[in-house]
């Protein structure tokens, strides 16, 4: 089984308001998140799907479920104090309908514009190593300063961008959690960081630049201009 467990716990303050968190930011009257779950729900490899929600957004989230046919979901569950123990919810809830062995594709509810050959992709790869993480080549030069002030830079052939989904098999990422729960770390960035702290080893798989995860009002626009541009080559055939 391939479940899609959906991340749409966040507050978002570079991206923010005070009548709602950025993966409830509409446009054309559909929330982010909706935009999100809809790509995992057209896919017909993917068999289920969990959302993590801000528990006081439940309601409206369960109301846009229904209004937009997203039967795949399964549950909406709430997160946690943070992404991390939001992500173990998701997993948990996961745990109770499907059995250990099952893929898992942990995806950002504000990350809208997967590619579904990405997704496959990233599917197949798991079934054959164990897991798989969507990245990107970095198209800038990156440099990392060190403790004295000085420049080291990298080749920028052997730097990648971490993305998602992030797939892994069940047992696997709840066997991580569980020891990052009893050792007391609440605080890595993503999945990918924490089963790379408990010696994994990780399979890459390379996705496309517009896979963005929208943090900022200039991510939110170039989201609106992609889906514009999706439509108009749907229409000319491109």
């Amino acid at each position: 089984m391939n479940i899609a467990v959906i991340f749409a716990g966040g507050q978002g303050h570079r991206l923010y308001n005070h009548s709602r968190p950025k993966q409830f930011f509409e446009y054309r009257g559909k929330s982010i998140v909706v935009y999100t779950i809809e790509v995992f729900q057209h896919i017909q490899e993917v068999d289920a799907i969990v959302v993590v929600c801000l528990e006081d957004w439940i309601p409206y989230l369960r109301s846009q479920v229904e209004k937009y046919g997203l039967t795949k979901v399964i549950d909406v569950v709430p997160g946690g104090q943070k992404g991390q123990n939001s992500i173990y919810n998701g997993l948990q809830c996961v745990k109770q309908h499907f059995p250990e062995d099952s893929l898992v594709l942990i995806h950002d509810g504000v990350r809208p514009l997967a590619m579904e050959k990405t997704i496959l992709e990233c599917i197949e790869v798991a079934k054959e190593k164990g897991n798989s993480i969507v990245c990107v080549p970095t198209t800038e030069t990156i440099v990392i300063k060190k403790n004295d002030g000085s420049l080291e830079e990298p080749e920028r052939d052997s730097v990648l961008m971490v993305r998602a989904p992030q797939c892994f098999v069940l047992k696997d990422v709840l066997e991580a959690h569980q020891k990052a729960l009893a050792d007391g770390l609440h605080d890595f960035v993503d999945t990918f960081s924490m089963m790379k702290h408990y010696g994994y080893e990780l399979h890459t798989i390379l996705g496309t630049a517009e896979n963005i995860k929208i943090t900022t009002p200039a991510d939110f626009f170039m989201f609106k201009s992609i889906i514009e541009a999706r439509e108009e080559g749907a229409v000319f055939g491109l």
